[in-house]
């Protein structure tokens, strides 16, 4: 679980970077949650899902484990909370 919660503070730090323009209102509002998957597939599943609807995500590959894609930070919205209402909490996960 801290390794996940690591990767995703990555993405979200490189998200604020990425996309400035939305990371004002993503600060303002105050919220930040931590989800989980079960592996890399349903990863890039979730992000074509994101970008179907046009939502800004960053992604973030771990260079240690061959550059495998093991975080994404997705912009939130109302798209979004229906993308991942059904994902756990990360370390609450039951996968």
């Amino acid at each position: 679980m801290g390794y996940q919660a690591v990767q995703s503070t990555h993405a979200a730090i490189n998200f604020i970077f990425e996309h400035n323009d939305r990371a004002g209102p993503w600060h303002k509002s105050n919220y930040l949650v931590q989800l989980t998957v079960k592996d890399e597939e349903e990863l890039k599943e979730l992000i074509e899902r994101c970008r179907t609807v046009s939502l800004a995500i960053t992604i973030f590959k771990e260079p240690d484990i061959d550059n495998q894609i093991t975080a994404i930070c997705i912009e939130p919205s109302l798209h979004t909370q229906k993308l991942v209402k059904k994902l756990p909490l990360l370390g609450n996960e039951s996968l």
